[in-house]
């Protein structure tokens, strides 16, 4: 219980960092926050595992995500009629 319970803190706290370094705005709720924080803390101990520079990649790959998730957003929004 205690790994879920850290997971989502540090997700949150990386998916903050992420969204507040990414130019531009991004129109999204806590949840879709925390969630690619948790993802790109996820991929970022993929790719180099513990330490300062793990946290570092970590919200990179979170601001990546956030890229992405703009791009896949804008790709399905619709116009308005």
């Amino acid at each position: 219980m205690g790994e879920i319970l850290y997971t989502i803190i540090i997700g949150a706290v990386i998916g903050v960092l992420a969204r507040f370094l990414k130019p531009g705005a991004d129109p999204m709720g806590w949840i879709l926050t925390i969630l690619i924080g948790i993802a790109g803390a996820w991929i970022g101990s993929m790719l180099y595992p513990g330490g300062i520079i793990g946290f570092i990649i970590s919200i990179v790959c979170a601001i990546v995500l956030l890229f992405i998730y703009e791009m896949i957003r804008k790709r399905t929004a619709r116009p308005r009629t």
